[in-house]
């Protein structure tokens, strides 16, 4: 049995770089082309660093650094304007982009932890220590790091709950399958929204689930199970069942009251994974919404491994399915039918699936490779299994629209994407992951007439996911099929509590070619919640048709200044298959815009 060693007195604190070490870093960051922040942000780290080093991180909340860097007045308010939480946000992925390749080798790192605004600063593995310097702390002597810099505002007025039959169901999917050109970045918190007027179904909402352990592999498995009880509910139409963006993981889960005062819900799913090595344990909760109370508990004990894991999955859906009073007996006969297609049997090759999960929540460079990798020993390891295939074909396809590969040409890439998805598809030809993963594909090689096939395909197999449908809309509206493709993406958005930016991109441009720039701005302001600088370019082009000089420059600041958007935005545009008239029309207006910007 190895002991716990004891600290003594004599023991020596881990030591961290100076304030010197921290500052010369700082210059070191900003002065750096290889960090791809806008001046904005720029300004955001130096603050937030100046401030903790003159021993003021205490006062690092929301409302003054929105005051201090981002030009807001006293009546600034966090809930209304998620400016500095975005803008968080966006600094946390270039610093991480930056430390990944071109600030690999320096010696000190500045992080931004989530939940707070305090800046961390350690030295990289590769460094040696300095001399010892102490953590911020707040005057009470408590440390800040953690500290949440933005607690929630007062509630709001309790709403009526309706009866269970008057309401619709809501689901977080904390992650999302298509993202493409739209999904790369982190989110802003959720803002409640309407989830329509839908009669005769009940409301329930699923969060993600809680890793009791801390290994790595036990958040995949955590994320996993979740994702998966999701999956299984999506394929009842008995239940209404809508997405929240990514990212709103990251924030403590909240009390089922308040969601349900938030969001007008009846029903709160929330569970946790505990696991060692041959043993998997998932505990889950149905509460009641309005009351708090606990309506069903389970617990399912299993091996670890992926079919027990699956079966586990099952029963929890199926239960829980049962409660809100789905027929138990179609429940069970639809889940057992897709245990059968599972084949998998290493729990490595399960783990890799979700890890897949994890990254398309992103696109984080800095995971593209490892989860590649992963991927491809699943393949070999399980070849038959298809959600692996399936991720596989979307990794490849990623690794040549987003340059993320360091050899080969994009066709090479989209061809091994191809070969991925088609081996997943024939493995399962009615897996949506998989048929969802082959449209993409087909999609951005030019097959557009089979690519919409595949994804009306995954739409009649499961029409109650907003994901399938969204993907469907999106890929009928950049190829000039508004008439259709507009509705359809409406109809996710209706389905979908705080959906992903990348819903609402072409219904921007819908209205943009119809000369609707203001109801366009809303639109587009509302994809902001994506970090992407596509919404960006649509906020621009709609300021400066508004006339708004000053808000269409911010716009124009936060697009990424590298990348293939900074490079050629008309080619951009082109390859995620967008039709010539719609390029043509989206680069006169970001002429304009940038035209407009320059002008004193």
């Amino acid at each position: 049995m190895v002991q716990a060693e004891v600290a003594t007195g004599a023991d020596v604190p881990e030591s961290r770089p100076s304030d010197d070490d921290v500052r010369e870093e700082l210059e070191r960051l900003l002065s750096s082309p290889d960090l791809h922040a806008s001046d904005r942000r720029r300004a955001f780290l130096r603050y937030i660093v100046e401030e903790t080093l003159s021993g003021r991180a205490d006062r690092l909340k929301g409302y003054t650094v929105a005051v201090a860097v981002f030009g807001r007045d006293e009546t600034f308010d966090s809930q209304t304007d998620p400016v500095v939480r975005l803008e968080a946000r966006r600094l946390r992925r270039d610093l991480d982009s930056y430390y990944v390749d071109p600030g690999l080798h320096d010696q000190v790192r500045i992080s931004i932890p989530k939940g707070s605004y305090v800046p961390h600063f350690e030295w990289s593995e590769s460094a040696p220590p300095a001399s010892p310097v102490d953590e911020p702390t707040t005057p009470g002597g408590e440390a800040v790091e953690g500290e949440n810099p933005d607690p929630d505002a007062e509630e709001p007025a309790r709403q009526p709950r309706h009866v269970l039959t008057a309401l619709a169901i809501v689901v977080v999917l904390a992650a999302a399958g298509f993202a493409g050109w739209f999904l790369r970045g982190e989110r802003t918190a959720p803002l409640p929204v309407s989830t329509g007027d839908y009669v005769g179904e009940p409301a329930v909402v699923v969060l993600p689930f809680e890793a009791l352990a801390t290994t790595q592999d036990s958040r995949y498995l955590a994320d996993g199970i979740s994702q998966e009880l999701i999956s299984d509910l999506m394929r009842f139409p008995g239940f209404r069942l809508y997405t929240l963006p990514i990212g709103f993981g990251d924030e403590a889960s909240p009390e089922p009251e308040k969601l349900g005062r938030d969001l007008g819900v009846a029903y709160v799913v929330r569970g946790n994974v505990r696991d060692d090595t041959d043993h998997v344990r998932v505990s889950a909760q149905l509460f009641d919404a309005a009351t708090g109370q606990v309506v069903w508990t389970g617990d399912f004990d299993r091996p670890s491994s992926p079919e027990s894991l699956i079966r586990a999955q099952s029963e929890l859906a199926a239960k829980i399915a049962t409660e809100l009073g789905q027929p138990y007996g179609v429940v069970t006969k639809d889940l057992e039918g897709r245990q059968a297609a599972v084949g998998v049997t290493n729990m490595k090759s399960y783990v890799c699936v979700l890890r897949a999960y994890g990254y398309r929540r992103g696109f984080l460079r800095e995971e593209f490779e490892p989860v590649v990798d992963c991927l491809e020993e699943a393949v070999r390891r399980d070849p038959g299994y298809s959600d692996a295939w399936a991720m596989l074909g979307w990794m490849y396809m990623d690794a040549g629209r987003f340059e993320f590969a360091k050899t080969g040409d994009l066709q090479t890439h989209y061809q091994k994407g191809f070969d991925a998805a088609t081996q997943a598809v024939k493995l399962d030809p009615d897996n949506t992951l998989a048929l969802k993963a082959l449209s993409s594909i087909d999609y951005y090689m030019g097959r557009f007439d089979e690519a919409e096939r595949l994804a009306r395909r995954a739409v009649e197999l499961n029409p109650n996911d907003p994901d399938a449908l969204a993907q469907l809309g999106w890929r009928l509206a950049a190829r000039g099929k508004f008439d259709e493709g507009i509705p359809i993406l409406r109809h996710a958005i209706e389905r979908t509590v705080n959906p992903p930016g990348w819903y609402f991109h072409f219904v921007a441009i819908d209205l943009y070619l119809k000369g609707d720039y203001r109801e366009m701005l809303k639109v587009a302001q509302r994809s902001a919640v994506d970090g992407s600088g596509v919404s960006q370019v649509l906020i621009a082009i709609a300021d400066a048709e508004l006339g708004n000089r000053e808000a269409t420059r911010a716009a124009l600041d936060d697009i990424p200044k590298s990348g293939p958007l900074a490079r050629d935005p008309a080619e951009y545009f082109a390859r995620h298959g967008t039709t010539d008239e719609i390029v043509d029309a989206l680069m006169a207006g970001l002429d304009k815009a940038r035209a407009f910007a320059s002008e004193s």
